[in-house]
């Protein structure tokens, strides 16, 4: 299953450290599913996109993963890929960036060739490069964020319930972030996604960003008394205040770190798919 990690570190830029898979400790590790690609997304100063990432196509590649990288950004989007449609390839390899924003997807849909039709007619064909089911949703919340004027919420909703209605889903859990928002949502129920609202200065001594899940660590002394909100596909450590979202549930976490939520999706895709519908390689990207 993909891993999505997403951090709102507030309206001021601030450092860590990102590793995107561990390191292997033996060569039993080898032998397990490793993932198919992983990246992470950022934005400068002047709110410039910038993206690192690489499928991992062979162990070799792993090597990038497994680098310390030290970043700064207000905000950041971190994915571990297992592929459920599309090569590994870097286009094929997350996060993508349309117009300025970034975006990444944990879970499966079907009916790419209607979808694709969709968005040609939205004048959007020209958004997707790769193959990935992933790419296209991005391409129809840009296509959306276009006809809404911008507005990142209304792209995001109308995309989602189109895909909802008109199209079998699996899961449609994502993260979308600009230099100064982030948007996630958790639909519908199949996979879950958390977050956390992190406020150490409310803890007695500093408490550094220490955040590990089974793919992806962060890490960061700057944020050890300064508020920040993360998401991420399970929870990153042992602080109670993870929450899982609900299904259905869409969060936004704006400049100044408040968090709003709302509930605009139908209750349940129209054509809801189980793991039993997918293509083995799709199934087995889709579990734990």
């Amino acid at each position: 299953m993909c891993r999505l990690f997403g951090l709102h570190a507030g309206p001021e830029p601030v450092r860590a450290t990102f590793w995107l898979l561990d390191a292997p400790d033996s060569l039993s590790v080898q032998s397990r599913r490793e993932p198919d690609g992983a990246g992470i997304g950022t934005f400068d100063a002047e709110g410039r996109a910038h993206v690192a990432k690489q499928p991992l196509a062979a162990w070799e590649d792993h090597a990038f993963a497994r680098e310390a990288r030290d970043l700064q950004s207000t905000t950041f989007l971190a994915h571990v890929r297992y592929a459920s449609t599309g090569a590994h390839t870097m286009a094929n390899t997350h996060p993508f960036e349309q117009d300025g924003r970034l975006f990444a997807h944990n879970g499966a849909f079907g009916g790419l060739e209607r979808l694709d039709r969709h968005l040609a007619e939205l004048g959007a064909a020209d958004l997707v490069h790769g193959q990935t089911d992933s790419e296209r949703l991005f391409a129809l919340i840009t296509a959306e964020c276009r006809r809404a004027g911008g507005d990142v919420e209304k792209g995001i909703t109308r995309a989602i319930t189109w895909v909802a209605t008109e199209l079998p889903v699996f899961s449609l859990n994502i993260v979308v972030t600009t230099a100064t928002d982030l948007w996630a949502v958790r639909y519908p129920a199949t996979h879950e996604l958390h977050m956390l609202q992190r406020d150490p200065a409310a803890a007695p001594e500093p408490a550094p960003l220490e955040a590990q899940s089974s793919r992806i660590n962060a890490r960061s002394k700057e944020l050890s008394r300064s508020r920040h909100v993360l998401i991420a596909t399970e929870p990153m450590d042992r602080n109670p205040d993870w929450c899982a979202l609900s299904p259905g549930e869409l969060v936004h976490v704006g400049p100044d770190l408040a968090v709003t939520t709302r509930f605009p999706f139908p209750d349940s895709p129209r054509h809801l798919l189980t793991l039993s519908d997918l293509e083995p390689s799709a199934a087995a990207s889709q579990t734990s």
